[in-house]
């Protein structure tokens, strides 16, 4: 009698055990985070070199509020050297460079932090084997030099599809 019990209870556990697994909320926002590394810095390429860029920064305001300097004349001998120079105020929003960008007088800085800030929706397809999730995202810490950029200000609703492999969910990744 003890052994059918046990049997049984085994049953109904492997049976359990073998129907697919859902995809929640907490499962798809944890891999989210993980896939798309968030918070993650937004950044902008300001082309040091280019007159073009030296004029938007000065146009932005930036030089008055004492993030750089540029240099409004070029002699002949000059010219492709840097117009814009960053000061000491700039510093914490200046992000590491590649070389490559470094030899064209490129340089990173920091706009603001996109964050995720929740699930939405996650919905399980009748196979059982992908699922669309809807979330939202928000821009924070904005910088001095968001100014170059008209980053949204408020959320911003995303769609992903996952997908249900031998390992589990995985995010499909666009081709």
């Amino acid at each position: 009698m003890k052994a059918i019990k046990s049997i049984c209870i085994a049953a109904v556990l492997l049976v359990a055990g073998c129907g697919r697994p859902e995809l929640d909320k907490a499962t798809a926002l944890d891999l989210l985070k993980a896939e798309n590394s968030y918070p993650r810095m937004v950044d902008y390429d300001i082309y040091r070199a280019d007159p073009a860029h030296a004029k938007r920064v000065l146009d932005a305001g930036l030089e008055e509020k004492g993030m750089l300097t540029v240099q409004r004349t070029q002699k002949m001998g000059d010219m492709g050297k840097p117009l814009i120079h960053f000061t000491d105020a700039a510093k914490p929003y200046l992000l590491p460079t590649p070389e490559k960008d470094q030899q064209l007088d490129v340089q990173k800085v920091k706009l603001a932090e996109e964050v995720l800030e929740g699930i939405a929706s996650v919905t399980t397809a009748d196979d059982g084997k992908t699922a669309t999730v809807e979330y939202t995202t928000r821009y924070t810490n904005f910088t001095p030099f968001n100014v170059l950029r008209t980053a949204p200000k408020d959320e911003k609703t995303h769609t992903v599809r996952f997908s249900l492999t031998d390992e589990g969910w995985k995010i499909e990744r666009k081709r």
